[in-house]
Order: C-alpha cells, then sequence, then structure tokens
C-alpha cells in the first residue's frame, strides 16, 4: 500500500469533491489549488495505486482515455458532453437488459453513455449542434 502523502489526500479529495468522473489532467488542475507543484506523472501513478487499491475506478467512455471516480458508488452510467469533453454521472439505470442478449447468452453487465452538451455549454452557446 502507497504511503498517505499531501499529493495522495489531495487527489483523494479531489475526487470526492468534485464527483464525477475526471481525466488526469482535471484531477491535477483542481488538485494543483491544494498543493502547487504537483506534477502529472504524480497524478498518474496515484490513480494507478488507488485503482488497485479498490480507492478508485477507472470508466472507460469508447474512444477516450480513462477518466477516474471514487469507488463504491451505485450502479449508474455516464453522459459525456461533446462540447467541451467533460464526464458525469446519471443516477439510476433503466433496469436489466438480460432480455436483449441472443438466447442462450448470459449477461453480466452493462454500460450506458449519453452523448450531447452539459448544461454549462448549452447556457453558452444555445442552439449549437456541435463543438
Amino acid at each position: 500500500m502507497e504511503r498517505s502523502t499531501r499529493q495522495r489526500q489531495a487527489i483523494r479529495a479531489v475526487l470526492e469533491e468534485i464527483d464525477r468522473p475526471l481525466s488526469p489532467q482535471e484531477v491535477l488542475s483542481a488538485a494543483q489549488h491544494k498543493v502547487p507543484g504537483l506534477g502529472i506523472a504524480t497524478v498518474y501513478r496515484t490513480l494507478k495505486g488507488m485503482v488497485e487499491e479498490g480507492m478508485a475506478v477507472a470508466v472507460e467512455l469508447p474512444g477516450n482515455p480513462p477518466r477516474y471516480e471514487r469507488s463504491g458508488k451505485k450502479h449508474h452510467h455516464h453522459f459525456h458532453c461533446i462540447a467541451c469533453g467533460k464526464a458525469f454521472e446519471l443516477e439510476g439505470c433503466p433496469g436489466d437488459f438480460a432480455f436483449m442478449a441472443p438466447r442462450g447468452f448470459q449477461t453480466q453487465g452493462h454500460e450506458i453513455v449519453l452523448y450531447g452538451r452539459c448544461a454549462e455549454c448549452c447556457q453558452r452557446n444555445p442552439g449549437a449542434t456541435t463543438p
């Protein structure tokens, strides 16, 4: 287990405070307010360790590098803003999709990602349909 450092504590606090899937760069930007001089290599190393220890999970959005969120959350899905690139959590789940699997198949899980523009991007540029 990695020792607790100010950098690690800042990164953990960022994941808890912002509470949405964050890219390593987003983690770095937010954590630098707590620990000036924090570097991206430390962020990557810390996030990797947190995933290995079960404190964080990687969120895979198709066609994008992983983002990270704290672990222990209830099953949920994500929204990916095509304008600013941020990812957001969607509460709840529409249900079990096992009925969609071909006959004789057994499902083990599912992921749903909605795409569009977040509220901030809609407000900034109403009516826009692409980034």
